[in-house]
């Protein structure tokens, strides 16, 4: 199924972004990971430095360690 250009970009819940904070701390690259949630890099970025979805990183450190 192809996406159309005028379609939004996928909205990243917070399960999402706790994901998207274990590959970060695994040493994937952004860009990559926005390709796969088909989202803005921006958006990534955001997750990343807690502007997006606070405690994300806490969450994913938690999951990490148990």
């Amino acid at each position: 199924m192809a996406i159309k250009a005028d379609e939004p970009c996928y909205r990243l819940t917070f399960d999402d972004a706790v994901a998207v904070q274990i590959e970060l701390i695994n040493g994937e690259k952004q860009s990559r990971i926005a390709a796969r949630y088909d989202t803005n890099g921006g958006r990534i970025s955001e997750v990343n430095t807690g502007k997006l979805h606070p405690g994300s990183r806490a969450e994913a450190l938690r999951r990490l360690n148990s």
